[in-house]
């Protein structure tokens, strides 16, 4: 992996263990809604690849919703995915009031890098991004990597952050992101620059047409996409050419 790579995993890895309890806590569990709506924009497949799938919270969501038999993840940080394992592990149902193992078919993981991964073409159904995007060292190699592990007709779905176009919401966005967010973030997680990275990550990063045309020059198709909370989230969904 290159440095910037390390960076990343590194940097995830320590502030796993306060993650999610971060996320969901200064989001008022908007983040959830937002999964929620992403999956329920998803067609019911066998298997979906979830890139970055991190903590595994869209993994869980797809799996409750019914929207896929196999669901296997990759991602950079371990410590993550660790804690992914166990949620999954929680949320899967028991046979004679044992857990399901880590390596239940019905859900794996791998630390692999979302530029460069280890599957033939046309190997997925499906393929789902909550969050990741923004951490690709080069985004067009991300997408095209998901165009080719995905089989034809298959729709990719990234659920990303984005700037909101109303000028009120705007200022408290970015008050909230510039200073609170980051602020919190260090007294919580102990983390002096994962919380100033995420707020550099999110507004410099593309979103609504900009993003759509990343998309397409990846070669994907039917092309959309939906903000949330007045455009502090959006939801994107493409089709690659072809049928199953």
């Amino acid at each position: 992996m290159s440095n910037d790579k390390q960076y990343i995993g590194a940097l995830f890895d320590r502030i796993a263990p306060t993650y999610d309890g971060l996320n969901h806590g200064l989001s008022l569990n908007i983040d959830r809604r937002w999964r929620r709506k992403t999956v329920a924009l998803m067609p019911p497949v066998e298997h979906v690849l979830d890139v970055a799938i991190g903590t595994a919270d869209l993994t869980v969501e797809i799996l409750r919703q019914g929207k896929a038999q196999r669901v296997t993840g990759i991602d950079l940080s371990e410590q993550m995915m660790a804690i992914g394992k166990s949620k999954v592990e929680k949320y899967l149902p028991t046979t004679n009031d044992q857990r399901p193992t880590t390596n239940d078919p019905k859900v794996s993981f791998l630390l692999a890098n979302a530029q460069q991964m280890p599957y033939e073409d046309q190997t997925f159904d499906a393929v789902t991004c909550a969050f990741g995007c923004r951490n690709f060292q080069n985004l067009d190699e991300g997408l095209s990597e998901m165009y080719r592990v995905l089989k034809p007709g298959g729709q990719v779905t990234v659920l990303e952050f984005s700037y909101p176009s109303n000028p009120f919401v705007r200022a408290v966005y970015d008050l909230y992101f510039t200073h609170l967010l980051p602020a919190i973030g260090r007294v919580v997680s102990r983390d002096k620059t994962a919380y100033t990275y995420l707020n550099r990550s999110v507004k410099s990063f593309c979103w609504g047409e900009a993003f759509v045309q990343h998309l397409r020059q990846a070669g994907f198709r039917d092309t959309r996409f939906q903000t949330l909370t007045f455009g502090i989230a959006t939801v994107y969904t493409a089709k690659k050419n072809g049928k199953w």
